[in-house]
């Protein structure tokens, strides 16, 4: 996924559209749309409800279930890369995790990615009666996580013991069409444990720079504002990391996430171009957009008529 250029994506966060729209009918031409535009990438969150209710949005507006999604998604398209931003680590077991996406890179010819973070949405796992852990039990079982799929994507088949995993015999046939594997994308910007994870076992970390629109949250909107100093210090720290563990902050893909609305009162073409002008120049490589009303589908067209374009120049 590291390219010389900055790679335009998007995830499709928002899951309370007018009702009247046909929720499958849409998600295809979404992902038409979007292959035909040239996004680089395209993702869907990891809920069972949804997240958005921290912000005001209905907890129980409909809500698919991720890798059934981006498997639908795989076979719809041709060239865009497909992965969930980010697998909540403790919804699944570590083994089936990776057989899931060893599955859809191998089914969509190598499109997949693995995002994943160690989780934080305390209400959906008690609502579903799923074990919501400690945070340092999330954390030290992503790292597990993190280890077995790497085990297995390199094709060793001996135990691997873990504090919280065991796996006797992890086969993983058929191997993903992607070389070495996966990509590995890391979600979250924590200094002590997130980006320590980054540096050892990540290709990708993703940072949230949050939201210039005026319907979220303050604190997205002045992370918005601040987000060159943001990156500059994330990225200072990821680098630091790597070189405690001997690694080439240089094989590591910068990517970040931020809210987008193409609208007459909101955000237009030239400002989404000057928001990646920026990024380019502090090292980003991939920008994730969460386009809200990605449902109209003009502002996919927009952004690949005007913008992917544009930047492809930059």
């Amino acid at each position: 996924m590291i390219g010389g250029t900055l790679h335009i994506g998007f995830q499709i966060t928002e899951s309370d559209w007018p009702r009247e729209i046909d929720i499958i009918e849409k998600l295809r031409e979404i992902a038409k749309t979007a292959d035909k535009a040239g996004f680089y990438s395209l993702g869907v969150p990891d809920h069972f409800f949804n997240a958005m209710d921290v912000v005001g949005h209905p907890v129980d507006s409909p809500k698919l279930e991720g890798y059934s999604t981006i498997s639908y998604l795989a076979a719809l398209t041709k060239r865009i890369k497909l992965g969930l931003l980010v697998t909540c680590n403790f919804f699944r077991h570590p083994a089936l995790l990776v057989k899931t996406v060893s599955t859809i890179d191998f089914i969509s010819e190598g499109r997949a990615f693995l995002g994943i973070g160690a989780g934080w949405y305390e209400r959906e796992a008690k609502g579903l009666g799923i074990a919501y852990p400690s945070l340092r039990e999330r954390f030290e079982r992503l790292e597990e996580t993190l280890q077995i799929a790497k085990h297995m994507w390199r094709g060793d088949v001996t135990p691997y013991e873990g504090k919280y995993y065991r796996l006797a015999e992890p086969i993983n046939s058929p191997q993903p069409i992607s070389t070495p594997h996966p990509p590995i994308m890391i979600g979250g910007g924590g200094e002590r444990k997130t980006l320590r994870l980054v540096a050892k076992y990540g290709d990708a970390c993703n940072l949230f720079i949050g939201s210039p629109l005026k319907e979220h949250p303050p604190s997205w909107r002045a992370r918005y504002e601040n987000r060159v100093e943001f990156l500059r210090r994330k990225l200072a720290v990821l680098e630091r990391h790597c070189d405690r563990v001997g690694r080439s902050y240089g094989d590591i893909e910068k990517t970040v996430q931020a809210y987008v609305k193409l609208a007459p009162d909101a955000q237009d073409s030239a400002e989404v171009i000057e928001l990646c002008r920026g990024l380019v120049g502090l090292g980003i490589q991939h920008v994730i957009f969460n386009i809200t009303n990605v449902y109209e589908i003009e502002p996919v067209k927009v952004i690949g008529d005007e913008v992917i374009s544009e930047v492809e120049r930059l």
